[in-house]
C-alpha cells in the first residue's frame, strides 16, 4: 500500500530536481518553508516532529535542499514532507505539503469498527505501524 497524502500523492515520486523545482517555486512566493516526518502517517496527525526551525526568508533553494539531505540521512526510512507556509493574509497558511521520503515499506491501515450508544457502529482507521513502539516501527 501506498500512503496518497498531500500535493503530488498520486504522482510517481519527486525526483530531488522536481523537489527543488517546488522549493524555487515556494521561494518565489515567499513563504515559509519547513520540514518535518513521522512514523505514525494518519491523516489526522497534525503533529509530526519539526526538523530544525522553519526556514523563513530563504532565498537559495539549495539551503532547504542541504536540511532535506540531513534529515533524510538521520531519519531514513519514516515519512518526511515539506510544507511552504503563506503569510501574506496575516496568518500562516499551509498553502503546498508533499511527501518527499517514505519508509521501505508501509503496511496500510486497519479499519475500527466499535459499538456506541444504541448499537450504533462507528468506523475509525488507524495505522498498522503504531501497532510496534515508536522508533521501532519501519
Amino acid at each position: 500500500m501506498r500512503l496518497t497524502q498531500g500535493t503530488f500523492s498520486f504522482l510517481p515520486e519527486l525526483t530531488d530536481e522536481q523537489i527543488k523545482k517546488q522549493i524555487e517555486y515556494s521561494i518565489s512566493k515567499k513563504w515559509a518553508i519547513n520540514i518535518e516526518y513521522t512514523e505514525d502517517p494518519h491523516p489526522r496527525n497534525n503533529y509530526w516532529e519539526l526538523w530544525g526551525l522553519p526556514l523563513f526568508d530563504i532565498s537559495d533553494a539549495a539551503t532547504v535542499m542541504y536540511e532535506i539531505d540531513s534529515c533524510r540521512k538521520q531519519h531514513s526510512n519514516v515519512y518526511i514532507k515539506v510544507n511552504a507556509f503563506d503569510n501574506t493574509r496575516g496568518i500562516e497558511s499551509c498553502v503546498l505539503s508533499f511527501i518527499i521520503n517514505r519508509p521501505s515499506y508501509e503496511p496500510g491501515f486497519e479499519l475500527v469498527r466499535t459499538e456506541d450508544i444504541g448499537r450504533n457502529q462507528k468506523y475509525s482507521f488507524r495505522s498498522y505501524a503504531t501497532e510496534k513502539p515508536e522508533g521501532s516501527r519501519y
